[in-house]
């Protein structure tokens, strides 16, 4: 396997002493130059650090906007005692890819003297960008996050670029340093008309700092989706000096004259004329030792209320507005500064808590990559709340706009990351699924209308997949929590949810626990006959019910849960296991009218997402394949300490029969007719073969593509009875091909940016020792695996120690996990069930 763990060889051993933040993966060269990592809250949009510390992917009006960089920027003038000056943009030197264009570089501010070298390091959610440059007397490193506090929702969830920049004085005398951020002023942006003439700043020293902040007023709607307000901040100190706009010249003038003026002297001057679009800049300066270093920080915050639902058909443009959450906890974007300058301490280590122990841990490096990066999901405009603090998503973003709207149950099934990180919020999707999206007989629409009191069910379908997969998902989130009074509020529906596999014409009609019926699925197709995918679902919902059911006081349930799981594990392994591995077993519906309403996608003109219109020999189908998910219900069961019934040889020998069909070594021989996300010499794991022919003339559609959330999610499965080494080989194949290079690091796509799925790695954090949190019962069972191990349970997070002694394995709960009364249970070895030693 190719070890990309650094990308490239990093100038020196990493052991610099200005990288005061952990660091798991480091980019060098020509390995920064897709890297954009999303800085910005949950729900608030977010700016992206670049490789070489440039911001660009400004994505603050309420949609996505891939590409959209303002000639915002950092820079940095030392001058020494005897009056020589010299000036540079806080960022390296510009890329290979960068140099061309029909005029020149395309890349902002591009004729700027940046530092010669780079280096960027991180541990999501922190970016730290190392410069250096021969000409100066000075290092820096950049300081890049937003807060990521786990169980703290709002803590995590700031509209806020936190920006700090540790100069260090590499000479044997003084220097003088002022460094100048400045913002170009960008309310009411939008994609076609730009940005709005007349836009204004104002300026305020306050005990927290000096804020410049302004509105786009009325030059666009009150009520229009980029409406709002932009703030720059020095934080916790007076700026030296500061310009409410530059000054209006032609012939890129404006820049020649900022640059002259902060050049000379290290300060700036307020112009008489002002350009059309003000951009607002602050100086701080410092006097510095030679060894010495000093910190000076920056807060970009904004605040933009007006999010709008998005549409029918997936769109962000619906007339109805539905708000924002954390623009209803700030009065505008200088009230944010307000709150968070001074929280910046408790914040910053309360993120660092949570980086470090995950950092700190004995996980593989590519794994606590994944863990760490893919979380950055959250962060992006894939994820949102609105005005109510209902969190909601989109599957993923295109460059102006999400991607497969409705917080999508099948997809959703797949990420691990926000039930530990944020239970708060996944009860919050529990809610949406449970209550917005389930009519009156069980339904689960797989798609979510806004707003959700009027339009929550407007889709029409559920997804099999989905909809069981969302019970083993609540069944989680309990689990996490131990909150039995909201399993006593939910339980009725999601005991409905469960009788709706059983009714007349349904996915199990006959309640044998195989679904034979029509089963709309994440591949967008429906499948006939039961799968080992759709099966892994169901089982593990059923077992799941059995335990909720108990827990509910519904025994009666709890026991026709039991029956049918058992009687569906033993029909899974004698009907859908062929030998080898879970195929499907395609059954015909033969007719529209022997399936119940609300299972199939009808058929509309001239849309190609359709599933098959051929309801005696359907097309679309699995059949013969062997699918990399075919089990992916299964590992989440086990990794909630659930027994789902299935044969474990014959689990074992699933497992196999992927590893040796689906795994290519490269992609240089193989044909895909979709989307293509690995090539060449690179190494994945497809998400469907056929190693013993019988491929449907027109198969599932995405069968030769390859998906990180499926990959991670077989690493998963191969956790679950034991298999690390094989896990740990996926995951490097996935992180090496997002390796800053070819693709960026902080957003691995699958129909869109920001793939929710992706965040399935977030589940190896866990799965790696085989951990179960219990919360109701205060029990962390464990397998007696030594090594250092990371517990993250919202607020609870902590590390297990499990050493191997003369009179066997040992372990111990720490940090807020011990102080949380866990206690630590040794799982016995090899066990694949709930048992411990």
């Amino acid at each position: 396997m190719p070890d990309a763990y650094p990308s490239e060889e990093p100038w020196d051993d990493g052991s610099h002493p200005d990288l005061t933040w952990p660091v798991v993966r480091r980019y060098t060269g020509g390995a920064r130059a897709r890297v954009a990592m999303p800085v910005g809250g949950v729900g608030t949009g977010c700016v992206s650090l670049g490789g070489r510390g440039q911001l660009l992917d400004w994505e603050l009006f309420n949609r996505q906007a891939k590409g959209f960089a303002p000639d915002s920027f950092f820079c940095l003038r030392v001058a020494d005692e005897d009056g020589r000056a010299v000036t540079r943009v806080l960022e390296s030197e510009l890329l290979d890819h960068e140099y061309a264009g029909p005029h020149g570089s395309p890349s902002p501010m591009h004729g700027l003297p940046r530092f010669r070298h780079g280096e960027f390091a991180a541990a999501y959610p922190f970016g730290q960008v190392r410069l250096a440059d021969p000409e100066l007397p000075v290092e820096a490193v950049l300081q890049v996050y937003n807060p990521l506090v786990p169980g703290d929702a709002d803590a995590s969830g700031l509209p806020a670029v936190i920006y700090r920049v540790r100069v260090r004085n590499t000479s044997g005398a003084p220097v003088e340093v002022a460094v100048c951020g400045s913002l170009q002023h960008i309310a009411g942006r939008h994609r076609d008309t730009g940005i709005p003439d007349g836009n204004t700043y104002r300026v305020e020293h306050t005990p927290h700092g000096t804020v410049l902040t302004g509105g786009c007023g009325d030059r666009v709607a009150r009520d229009d989706e980029a409406w709002g307000t932009l703030a720059l901040a020095t934080a916790g100190e007076r700026a030296d000096s500061h310009r409410l706009t530059w000054a209006r010249r032609a012939w890129g003038d404006s820049l020649l004259d900022f640059w002259d003026d902060f050049g000379a002297d290290g300060r700036l001057d307020g112009p008489e004329h002002g350009t059309r679009v003000p951009t607002g800049s602050l100086v701080a300066t410092r006097r510095i030792a030679p060894g010495a270093a000093e910190d000076i920080t920056f807060v970009i915050a904004w605040h933009f209320p007006n999010r709008r639902a998005w549409s029918r058909h997936g769109h962000t443009g619906s007339e109805t507005v539905v708000g924002n959450h954390y623009t209803g906890r700030f009065a505008d974007a200088a009230d944010v500064v307000g709150h968070l300058v001074p929280r910046l301490p408790e914040y910053e280590a309360r993120t660092l808590a949570y980086v470090g122990t995950v950092a700190g841990s004995d996980l593989p490096t590519a794994v606590k990559d994944a863990v760490l990066s893919n979380a950055a999901v959250l962060k992006t405009p894939t994820c949102f709340r609105i005005a109510d603090g209902t969190f909601l998503a989109w599957e993923g973003g295109n460059p102006d706009d999400g991607s497969c709207h409705g917080s999508c149950t099948h997809v959703w099934n797949y990420q691990y990351a926000l039930e530990q990180l944020f239970p708060d919020l996944a009860w919050s999707m529990r809610e949406v699924e449970f209550t917005h999206s389930l009519d009156e007989r069980g339904l689960m629409h797989f798609r979510a209308g806004l707003p959700l009191a009027t339009r929550g069910t407007e889709w029409g379908i559920a997804a099999a997949d989905g909809q069981m997969g969302t019970i083993l998902r609540f069944y989680r989130t309990w689990q996490l929590t131990g909150d039995d009074a909201r399993l006593a509020a939910y339980w009725p529906k999601v005991r409905r949810a469960m009788e709706f596999a059983w009714i007349p014409l349904g996915w199990d009609a006959d309640r044998d626990g195989v679904m034979e019926g029509c089963q709309h699925s994440t591949s967008d197709v429906e499948y006939y006959g039961p799968s080992g995918v759709n099966q892994s679902w169901y089982l593990g919902a059923l077992a799941a019910c059995v335990e909720l059911a108990r827990a509910a006081g519904d025994d009666a349930f709890a026991e026709t849960c039991a029956e049918v799981l058992r009687s569906g594990a033993a029909g899974t392994d004698a009907e859908v296991f062929n030998g080898a591995y879970y195929a499907q077993h395609v059954r015909p519906a033969l007719s529209a009218d022997r399936i119940a309403e609300g299972l199939r996608i009808r058929h509309v003109e001239d849309t190609l997402h359709n599933g098959s219109d051929d309801l005696v020999d359907p097309d679309l189908q699995i059949g013969p394949g062997c699918m990399s998910d075919q089990l992916a219900g299964h590992a989440l069961a086990v990794h909630c300490g659930l027994d789902d019934g299935l044969d474990r040889p014959h689990v074992s020998t699933a497992l196999d029969s992927v590893l040796r069909h689906n795994h290519r070594g490269d992609f240089y021989g193989h044909f895909n007719h979709l989307r293509t996300y690995a090539l060449g010499a690179e190494h994945g794991l497809l998400n469907c073969s056929y190693p013993r022919g019988g491929r449907p003339e027109s198969p599932f559609p995405y069968c030769n593509e390859v998906w990180t959330g499926l990959e991670y999610t077989f690493a998963l499965t191969l956790t679950a009875h034991g298999r690390r080494e094989e896990a740990a080989h996926l995951v490097e194949d996935a992180r090496g091909r997002y390796d800053g290079r070819r693709r960026n690091p902080f957003n691995e796509v699958e129909c869109g940016d920001h793939y929710v799925r992706s965040m399935a790695s977030f589940g190896l954090a866990h799965a790696w020792p085989r951990t179960v949190v219990d919360a109701r019962a205060r029990v962390v069972t464990i397998e007696p695996l030594p090594g250092r191990w990371p517990v993250v349970c919202g607020d609870t997070v902590g590390t297990v120690e499990v050493e191997q002694g003369p009179g066997g394995a040992t372990a111990t709960a720490t940090g807020a996990l011990d102080a949380a009364g866990y206690t630590v249970r040794l799982r016995r070895r090899g066990a694949t069930g709930p048992e411990t030693a």
